[in-house]
């Protein structure tokens, strides 16, 4: 069986407080955008689970790939055979852009089918927030408010249908636990999901990414091609969770077009959203 794990970008990103357990709460809208990867799973030949990947490399053993993890934990609950499973990777790592988490909930969903287990929704997102914080966002595939961890999903009100994205992820690795260390949680007046009920030209300034004033002091080259992708008419433009990737939303395909030829970096699309 396959399937076509796609990425996410977040629409804001607001870092609350932080919590007893270390992690912190957050308030973000997840929105799915159509930059995938290619997932096969097949019984296996042999007596044990494998996993294969193609394309981009994966730098981490098999036992600690998330879709193994998902493979694992469904196993655990259903006494699953072994499986071999096929992994291309399109979406780039590190990015802000949840490849892994969208792979390991596309592994959860493909089992469910291929073994007819009949787990509706909610469960596999209880089992998908076992392994990440937006793993369950991935079950559900719509745009969502993220909450408590980024696990606590309310459906958003948002469409950015007709619109286009420029994505850029230039050859910057952003730490995830360096940028939480180094943001200081704040209550927000205004929350991203309101913001986004006003017009798109009103976003910039109000629609904030909180990790960017860290990061950006560390990664200059991410400030930079945010302030470019302004200059080239975005109506829009932000850093996608921890970073590393930086998008722009244009009104106008040509526009987005010209700035993605304009860009100097060799991991850059156009997407259609």
């Amino acid at each position: 069986m396959i399937a076509f794990p796609n990425a996410k970008i977040n629409l804001g990103l607001n870092i609350i407080s932080k919590r007893p357990d270390g992690y912190h709460n957050i308030n973000t809208v997840f929105y799915p955008i159509n930059l995938c990867d290619v997932l096969e799973i097949v019984p296996a030949k042999g007596n044990t689970t494998s996993i294969h990947s193609y394309g981009r490399n994966i730098n981490c053993p098999p036992e600690k790939n998330l879709v193994i993890k998902a493979y694992n934990a469904l196993s655990t609950l259903h006494n699953l055979p072994p499986v071999d499973i096929h992994l291309l990777k399109n979406i780039p790592d590190g990015a802000g852009l949840g490849g892994g988490s969208s792979d390991a909930a596309a592994t959860l969903m493909l089992l469910n089918t291929m073994f007819h287990l009949n787990i509706d929704q909610p469960k596999l997102a209880a089992i998908a927030a076992k392994l990440g914080a937006d793993c369950p966002f991935f079950i559900y595939n719509t745009p969502m408010v993220a909450s408590g961890i980024g696990d606590l999903l309310t459906p958003a009100n948002i469409s950015l249908a007709g619109l286009h994205l420029v994505l850029v992820k230039p050859p910057v690795y952003v730490s995830t636990a360096q940028a939480y260390a180094r943001v200081n949680p704040v209550e927000p007046t205004i929350l991203p999901h309101q913001v986004l009920q006003r017009p798109i030209h009103q976003w910039q300034g109000s629609l904030v990414n909180d990790f960017e004033l860290s990061v950006f002091e560390s990664h200059p080259t991410l400030e930079a091609i945010k302030a470019q992708l302004i200059h080239l008419g975005a109506d829009y433009a932000a850093m996608s969770g921890s970073g590393s990737t930086i998008f722009g939303i244009f009104k106008s395909a040509n526009m987005a077009e010209t700035a993605h030829q304009m860009l100097d970096f060799s991991d850059k699309y156009v997407i259609n959203l």
